[in-house]
C-alpha cells in the first residue's frame, strides 16, 4: 500500500547528520549514502523530524493560498492555535476579519467544533464509564497507535476531529445560505502541524470533508499585514474552552472528567501508551494525548514560540464567553466515526510465520554481537533496528563502525601472520618431509 506523507525530504539540504533518526518515535528514519531516508510504512508525520532537523532538510507539503483561486466559496477554518500567534491585543475578532481580507468568503471557528465535541465526548465518556479512552483529536497519536501500539486501538474514542466536524458543520451552513446555483464550496483548514494534512490526503476510512490545508506558518505574514485597526465587528462565536483545546491539557480540562491525565510531547505520549499497555493505569478513564510539545501550540508549521503562544492565548480566553455547550444531539451522528480504525502494521520479517521466527531468532543473534551503544552511527537508530536492516538484506554487520574495526583489526593480524611466513621451497614454514 502507498502511503501520503505531508513531511518532505529536501535531499539537497540533508547533510546527513543523524539527528533526525534519534527523535523519531517509529523509527522510521534511515540515513544512506550521506542522505536520510524515510520509511513510508512507518511515518506517522508528527513532525518530529522538522523540528529536530539543524538544515531545514525536512519540510511540510501544503497547498498554499494559490488553492483558493480554483473554488468559487471558501471557507476558511481557523485551529485554535493561529490566535495565540499574534501579539497581545489582537483579537480573534480581528484575526477574523483579517481571514475575510486574504480571500475567504466565510470564516468557521475550529475552536467552535470543539465546543460541540466537547460536549459529545463528555455524554460518550459517561456512558462508557468502566475503560480507559484515548482521545482521537491528535492525528499523529492515532496513527502512532496505528502502529506502534495497534492494541490499543480500541481504547481510541470512535470521534471525529474537531477540523472534519467544523468542515461538515461550515458546508452544512453554506449550502443553507447559498443561492441554490452550482457553486464549488472549499473548506480549507489553517494547520498548525503536517500530520492534520496527512488526515486530509489520506484519512481513515470516509474521506475528508476539507479540501485543503494551509500552514500557519505560510498565512501568518499576510494575516499581519491585513490586520485591522481596532477592534473588528467579525464575531467569535467559540468559548474559552474551545479556544482552549490548542493547549496542553485544553481538552481535558474543557471535558472536565475528573480521571484523566493530560500528556503533550510524541516521546512522552509512547511512554504514557506504553504504560497504558502494561496495565498500569487503572482508573484512569480519559487520556488526552498530543503529539506536539506544549499542544497545538507548539506544532511545527507555527510562527510564535510555544510558550509565549499560550500566555496569548490565555490571556485571549479571559475575556471570552465561558458558557458551554450542553445540547449536543444533532451534532452528535455527525462527530461519530462511521468506520473502525485499524492497524497499520510494520511489515512482518516474512510473510511466513515460520520463517519470519527463523528470521527473528537470526536477528536476536546479530543483535547480541552488536555493541548496543546506538550511536547512530550505521544510520540506523539503534543497534536494534541495525540488526532487523541486516535481517532484511537492507545492511551489512561491517556498517557498524565497532564490527567493521573488529573486522580491520581481525584482517590486519592475519596479514600480519601471512606475512612471516614463507613458501615451502624457501625451507620454511613447509611440512618435515624428513
Amino acid at each position: 500500500m502507498r502511503y501520503f506523507h505531508s513531511v518532505r525530504l529536501d535531499h539537497e539540504r540533508c547533510k546527513g547528520c543523524t539527528n533526525c533518526i534519534k527523535r523519531c518515535p517509529t523509527e522510521a528514519i534511515r540515513v544512506r549514502d550521506g542522505k536520510a531516508v524515510i520509511i513510508e510504512e512507518r511515518c506517522i508525520d508528527c513532525g518530529e523530524c522538522i523540528r529536530t532537523c539543524p538544515n531545514n532538510a525536512k519540510t511540510a507539503f501544503g497547498d498554499g493560498l494559490a488553492v483558493l483561486t480554483a473554488y468559487d466559496y471558501r471557507i476558511a477554518l481557523p485551529a485554535p492555535s493561529l490566535f495565540g500567534q499574534f501579539k497581545h491585543g489582537t483579537s480573534p475578532g480581528q484575526i477574523i476579519a483579517a481571514l475575510h481580507l486574504a480571500g475567504f468568503d466565510d470564516v468557521y471557528e475550529v475552536a467552535e467544533a470543539a465546543d460541540y465535541l466537547t460536549c459529545v465526548v463528555r455524554n460518550f465518556l459517561s456512558e462508557q464509564p468502566f475503560q480507559t479512552w484515548i482521545s482521537s483529536s491528535c492525528p499523529a497519536v492515532v496513527r502512532l497507535i496505528q502502529v506502534r501500539f495497534p492494541e490499543l486501538l480500541t481504547h481510541l474514542l470512535p470521534l471525529d476531529t474537531p477540523m472534519e466536524l467544523a468542515a461538515q458543520l461550515a458546508k452544512a451552513r453554506a449550502a443553507a445560505t447559498l443561492p441554490k446555483q452550482k457553486l464549488r464550496v472549499g473548506a480549507f483548514f489553517i494547520t498548525p502541524c503536517p500530520a492534520k494534512t496527512t488526515a486530509v490526503y489520506q484519512p481513515e476510512g470516509n474521506n475528508s470533508h476539507v479540501d485543503g490545508t494551509i500552514s500557519i506558518a505560510e498565512i501568518y505574514g499576510p494575516l499581519l499585514h491585513l490586520l485591522p485597526n481596532g477592534d473588528s465587528l467579525a464575531p467569535v462565536k467559540a468559548s474559552r474552552h474551545g479556544l482552549g483545546w490548542a493547549l496542553p491539557g485544553g481538552e481535558g480540562l474543557a471535558v472536565a472528567e475528573r480521571a484523566q491525565l493530560c500528556v503533550a510531547g510524541i516521546h512522552e505520549v509512547c511512554v504514557l501508551l506504553e504504560e497504558l499497555e502494561q496495565g498500569r493505569l487503572e482508573g484512569v478513564h480519559y487520556i488526552e494525548a498530543q503529539s506536539c510539545p506544549g499542544g497545538c501550540l507548539g506544532g511545527p508549521l507555527t510562527v510564535a514560540n510555544s510558550f509565549v503562544a499560550q500566555a496569548r492565548l490565555r490571556t485571549l480566553m479571559q475575556d471570552m464567553t465561558p458558557n458551554i455547550v450542553v445540547e449536543c444531539g444533532h451534532i452528535s451522528s455527525l462527530a461519530h466515526l462511521a468506520h473502525t480504525i485499524k492497524p497499520r502494521p510494520i511489515l512482518p520479517l516474512d510473510s511466513d510465520v515460520s520463517a519470519a521466527i527463523r528470521r527473528m531468532e537470526q536477528l536476536e543473534k546479530i543483535l547480541s554481537t552488536l555493541p548496543e551503544l546506538d550511536c547512530g552511527a550505521c544510520g540506523a537508530p539503534n543497534c536494534r533496528a541495525l540488526a532487523e536492516d541486516i535481517v532484511r538484506g537492507l545492511a551489512n554487520e561491517t556498517d557498524c563502525v565497532i564490527k567493521l574495526r573488529e573486522r580491520v583489526k581481525k584482517l590486519a593480524e592475519e596479514m600480519v601472520d601471512l606475512s612471516t611466513k614463507l613458501p615451502p621451497a624457501m625451507g620454511r614454514g613447509g611440512p618435515n618431509y624428513a
